[in-house]
């Protein structure tokens, strides 16, 4: 009878911690309002968005002709068919090197506080002629490129048109990309419409994940995934299995000399997520399930972890739906019209 009695003790504990553990709020309050992104996205004072300068730049970011090859554009890493990025582990540069990290999305970059993976742009101006110069990325001759956008009639009227009185040179070259880079915006996903009131965009799985996704005692990724572009602009060190080879890659500590950040890489949004297979910087993670297993079980490598990677002990099920709640976060866009290019002459 007492073997009896804590079994059945212990079968009704853990009903009542399984009820307990789905009893969330199904109904957007006023505290998820924050999770909404600003009408506008915030861009410097020189370089205001028009629509000469977004087309522009739409433009350039299409042209494989600013390439030291002239082959590669930086829609080749940045491709809306794979949510603006690429599509593989990581990036193919000049001469389809293999690169050592993911090519981040563009996808909200405009409310970014630092670019790339290590945060060494300051901005997406800054960003914007990064791989342009590299010479294992696109490998740009920049005086062979401004000598062809300045002999080009058509790109001549496209600089007059969104920066009159300016020269063409390297800064307006990326500020007309910058520009249209804080056009892709990603703010009407399913997530968007609940959370402004619409009680049946998003399944009731997946405002279990929400509610699993923000609880500090359950999923807590919004530790690091929060505000309204789900990231906080910081830089961590997950505990991939990359970073247990010798040399490993040291990601922010390149930056910034400070011990907490050695294999810390930047927060990346979670916006249009379900697009941008592979993850990580490493791109070691195939599906958004292999992400969640990951921070479950508190990484992999130890050495230098962030203290927000423990153990979070989640069923299959918990990780299901935190995972259908980041499906929940691709909006809907409107099909890209590519650009016809300017002639060189």
């Amino acid at each position: 009878m007492k073997s009896r009695f804590i079994v059945s003790t212990l079968i009704s504990t853990l009903v009542l911690q399984s009820a307990f553990a789905t009893d969330y709020v199904m109904t957007p309050t006023k505290q998820d309002k924050s999770w909404l992104l600003p009408v506008t996205a915030p861009y410097p004072a020189d370089n205001k968005p028009n629509a000469a300068r977004i087309e522009l730049g739409k433009k350039l970011f299409f042209d494989t002709r600013l390439s030291g090859d002239g082959n590669m554009s930086c829609a080749t890493c940045h491709n809306p068919v794979y949510g603006w990025s690429d599509g593989l582990p990581t990036a193919k540069g000049f001469k389809s090197e293999v690169l050592g990290r993911a090519s981040p999305t563009v996808t909200n970059t405009a409310f970014n506080g630092l670019q790339m993976w290590d945060g060494r742009k300051k901005d997406l101006e800054d960003q914007a002629t990064g791989p342009l110069e590299s010479e294992h990325e696109m490998a740009a001759n920049f005086s062979a490129m401004m000598a062809f956008l300045n002999t080009s009639e058509g790109y001549k009227a496209d600089f007059a048109k969104a920066y009159p009185g300016e020269p063409i040179d390297k800064a307006t070259l990326a500020k007309a990309i910058a520009t249209f880079e804080r056009s892709v915006i990603s703010n009407n996903s399913p997530f968007d419409r609940w959370v402004k009131g619409d009680k049946n965009a998003m399944t009731k799985q997946q405002v279990t994940g929400f509610r699993l996704f923000t609880d500090p005692k359950k999923g807590n990724c919004s530790a690091c995934h929060q505000g309204a572009n789900f990231t906080d602009n910081g830089f961590h060190n997950l505990g991939l299995a990359s970073y247990g080879v010798e040399n490993p890659d040291l990601g922010r500590y390149t930056q910034r000399k400070v011990t907490a950040l050695k294999g810390a890489f930047k927060t990346p949004t979670l916006r249009d997520v379900a697009l941008t297979a592979p993850y990580f910087h490493d791109g070691s993670a195939k599906t958004l399930k292999e992400v969640v297993a990951h921070y479950n079980k508190g990484g992999e490598v130890k050495t230098d972890l962030s203290p927000n990677i423990k153990p979070l002990n989640l069923s299959e099920q918990e990780m299901s739906d935190i995972v259908a709640f980041m499906e929940a976060l691709t909006s809907k866009h409107m099909p890209l019209t590519l650009p016809e290019l300017p002639l060189a002459h």
